[in-house]
């Protein structure tokens, strides 16, 4: 069992080299495997602590970046940063114990390998909106790049999820039971997604020329009332270089002020792009009134179109400590970390629209907006083109802002449209329809991203239909599995022997 336990929390581990930067896509078939073959034949005791340390592994080595926010971004003591970080990947953790409990719980000591797959699933689509949700580190996004994303348009994500699944566990299966039947069916999965249609949306019209602006505002100055004149400027200056395109992205909370404040610093350049037909689309904190609201007013994380048209958009998904806090009147002031800049946002109480430039209907996600599948899903129906915008600066040099864009990727496949993204210090990128990178800036350098993208038209079988068709199958994959314990009894399991 010792050796049980320090396997599964390697195992975890091993998600993070799998997905971006590293993009060793092929060894996220091993960690379910793993997790497989040490929980059988265990207790649901047993089982939970097995899956906790795989959590802890999963979370720890994934989303280490989280200590970089806490510990660089605010004056936190080190053993604080590290108390705090250390509570996330427990509590993130907690998922997987309980799903690998539950189904050691559900289906007693002969497990069936439909049963491990279906709430792998399932539990990855609770992770998208439990608790506002968490929808990072999916198995599928280790896709991009080989034969097995050309399943990300049909089921989404969650699909490519259940693909490599079936591949690691008809592997656990050969090893457990020494019988060639569990290979029989791992080429199953590869061979669907070469049978499947590459192509699901069309071209729409003329291409559009944008200009994506990467200024690289250090963090230590964004909110600092006495560098708005030289943040106001670089902008200013890289934005008036590039009037001849038809839309400029400025990322999120670009404009570090409420408009009514900044406006008479940027009129000069906001007139020369309104009078060269350009539309600037930027990131900025806004406020609404509201008389129930105790301050009388919301402050939102928003996106808005500025100069030939108009329109505003503001986040639905905000970042917990980030951009809001949980039981502020209890930790707001308690320590730094709760006292970080713009952390009193508020969602919004309607729905959010589009964003119109001209003809084009853009989709916008603000920040980590963009790892919610269902979200842009819905939003991008409607759109020629997906918006994103983030300050990544947060993360540093860690590994954040690489799973960043590739969650970004998967969203432009899953929904068959361009992708334009901007940042404040990268990766501002421009990824089309089929999820690849068109090109990008390097991170930490000013810059300016001029590239073409392409409206695009129709939908995948993804949008359309969204997460219902593979919540029917891990739900049929559960069901069936319960069905054959009663069938079979409680220690007679059928498996692939």
């Amino acid at each position: 069992m010792p050796l049980q336990l320090f396997l599964c929390l390697f195992a975890g581990a091993l998600i993070a080299p799998s997905l971006a930067p590293f993009n060793l896509p092929y060894l996220a078939l091993i960690p379910p495997g793993i997790l497989y073959l040490c929980s059988y034949n265990k207790s649901p005791k047993q089982a939970f602590w097995l899956g906790w340390l795989f959590g802890a592994g999963f979370f720890g080595a994934g989303v280490s970046w989280v200590f970089v926010s806490i510990s660089e971004h605010s004056a936190t003591p080190l053993p604080i940063a590290v108390i705090l970080t250390a509570l996330f990947v427990i509590g993130l953790g907690l998922l997987f114990a309980v799903q690998n409990a539950l189904w050691i719980k559900c289906f007693g000591v002969r497990l069936l390998p439909l049963s491990f797959l279906g709430i792998w699933v399932l539990f990855e689509w609770i992770r998208s909106w439990l608790f506002t949700g968490f929808p990072w580190l999916y198995l599928g996004n280790a896709t991009l790049e080989t034969p097995l994303q050309n399943l990300i348009p049909i089921g989404g994500v969650w699909l490519a999820t259940a693909a490599f699944l079936i591949i690691s566990i008809c592997i656990a299966e050969f090893l457990r039971t020494k019988t060639i039947r569990p290979l029989l069916i791992l080429p199953l999965p590869i061979i669907c997604s070469y049978l499947l249609p590459l192509h699901w949306a069309e071209s729409k019209g003329e291409a559009v020329k944008v200009a994506v602006i990467q200024p690289n505002i250090p963090q230590s100055i964004k909110w600092n009332a006495d560098y708005r004149e030289e943040i106001f400027a670089r902008y200013s200056q890289l934005s008036e270089k590039h009037s001849d395109v038809e839309i400029m992205l400025w990322p999120e909370t670009a404009i570090p002020a409420l408009f009514r404040n900044a406006a008479p610093h940027l009129a000069e350049v906001l007139d020369t792009l309104d009078s060269n037909g350009v539309s600037l689309i930027s990131g900025m904190p806004s406020l609404v009134s509201d008389s129930q609201h105790p301050k009388g007013y919301r402050v939102h994380n928003s996106l808005a179109v500025l100069t030939t048209h108009s329109g505003i958009y503001h986040k639905q998904r905000l970042v917990p400590f980030g951009e809001y806090i949980p039981l502020e009147d209890f930790l707001r002031g308690a320590i730094d970390f709760f006292n970080l800049p713009m952390s009193s946002f508020s969602i919004p109480k309607t729905e959010q629209p589009l964003l119109y430039v001209g003809e084009y209907a853009l989709a916008p996600a603000i920040c980590y907006e963009i790892a919610y599948p269902e979200l842009i899903r819905e939003s991008a129906q409607q759109a020629d083109f997906i918006l994103t915008v983030s300050n990544d600066t947060w993360f540093g040099d860690s590994i954040a802002p690489a799973q960043h864009l590739q969650i970004a990727q998967v969203r432009a496949l899953e929904n068959g449209r361009w992708v334009i993204r901007g940042t404040n210090n990268g990766i501002t990128a421009v990824i089309n329809h089929r999820g690849e990178v068109v090109n990008k800036l390097p991170q930490f350098e000013e810059g300016v991203l001029v590239e073409k993208v392409q409206a695009m038209s129709g939908h995948t079988p993804f949008q359309t239909y969204g997460s219902l068709p593979i919540l029917l199958l891990a739900t049929l994959m559960i069901t069936g599995s319960i069905g054959s314990r009663k069938a079979w009894g409680q220690d007679s399991y059928p498996s692939f022997r």
